[in-house]
């Protein structure tokens, strides 16, 4: 099967392709890179550490 490479849209297979779906282990690590930096993000309710949740949990006392 061909597909485009989500992050530089170029032509790649998805048999044997070890990157899949990106088409090679620079586009792979570009596409992490984005994640990290907060490029790119999922929308939800703001995570709580556990830190902050016993600190709460010590003041509902």
């Amino acid at each position: 099967m061909r597909m485009n490479c989500p992050i530089c849209n170029s032509v790649t297979t998805w048999e044997e392709n070890p990157h899949r779906p990106f088409c090679s282990e620079r586009c792979r690590m570009q596409d992490l890179g984005n994640w990290v930096t907060g490029k790119y993000s999922v929308e939800g309710d703001e995570a709580v550490s556990e830190e902050a949740g016993e600190d709460e949990a010590e003041h509902d006392e």
